[in-house]
Order: C-alpha cells, then structure tokens, then sequence
C-alpha cells in the first residue's frame, strides 16, 4: 500500500515502508522471509515427490500443475526482488529479461512487450509491480487445480 512504482521513487518507498510504516519492517522480512520459507517447503515437497515417483502415470497432471507454480513461484520471487529498483535489481532484471533474446524469432519481441519500452524504465517496473501482485493469485488458482487432481488420482504414499 506504500510502495510507489517510480524509478525515482521506489527504492526510497522501500526505506520509508522499513521505517517510516507502523511495523514496517516486520511485513517487509515477513514478506521477504516467508516466501524463502515457502521455497523451502516447495523443494521438500518436490524431492518427496520425485523419490515417490508422484510424476509417473496416471498423475502426470499433479506433477505439470506443481511444475507450473514452481516457475510461476520463480518469476514471481524474481519480480519482487526487482522491486526495489536499487543497483543490483536493475542489473538483475537486465540480465534475465534479455536472456529471452535467445529464443528464435519471438525473443526480442517478448523483451519488448515485457519491458514496455526499448530499455528498462517506469513501464517495466510498473509491469512487474502490477504481475508480483497478480501471479500470486494465478499460483493460487494453480494450488487449486492441484489439489485437484490430488483428489482425483491420489497420492503415491496410501
């Protein structure tokens, strides 16, 4: 609610949300720290399944609905880390985002359509504000679906 999407302004929202906002800085690390923590719960998770064998037939569709919120956790965990829009985020959005220059013949035209313009500006920062706060939702509607298709073929440890 604090947090102000402007190239200039948005590292310094960040400071003024740590200490400036009421408890602040405890959203911020419980922010920061339960989404670590979700990450590690996720490979737990992931490491259990694949010892198990959860991905083989008849619950392929379990394991490519946990493989999409695992990207789709990624993508967001990177969006918000380039939030704050400080030295190192903005080098870092550099790198990845041209990474997809690699793809044949659609990569610089997605680099355009996610940047919003020709060089990483307020447009993109706006844009991942806007996807670090929808992809959360898309993740859960995800949960959904995979719980699911949990109920529908059960798990490998009856």
């Amino acid at each position: 609610m604090f947090y102000n999407p402007d190239p200039l302004y948005a590292y310094a929202s960040v400071i003024a949300i740590n200490n400036d906002s009421y408890y602040g800085w405890w959203a911020r690390c419980l922010h920061a720290n339960g989404a670590s923590l979700l990450f590690a719960v996720m490979y737990v998770h992931m490491a259990r399944s694949i010892y198990y064998g959860s991905y083989v037939f008849p619950r392929e569709s379990l394991w490519i609905t946990g493989i999409f919120i695992w990207v789709l956790m990624i993508i967001t965990a990177f969006l918000g880390y380039v939030l704050p829009w400080g030295q190192m985020s903005f080098r870092g959005a550099m790198v990845i985002t041209s990474l997809l220059a690699a793809l044949p013949y659609v990569g610089y035209d997605l680099i355009l359509l996610l940047w919003g313009s020709f060089t990483l500006d307020g447009f993109t920062l706006a844009r991942f504000f806007v996807l670090h706060f929808f992809l959360p939702f898309v993740i859960l509607f995800l949960v959904g679906k995979h719980i699911d298709f949990l109920h529908e073929f059960g798990s490998t440890i009856s």
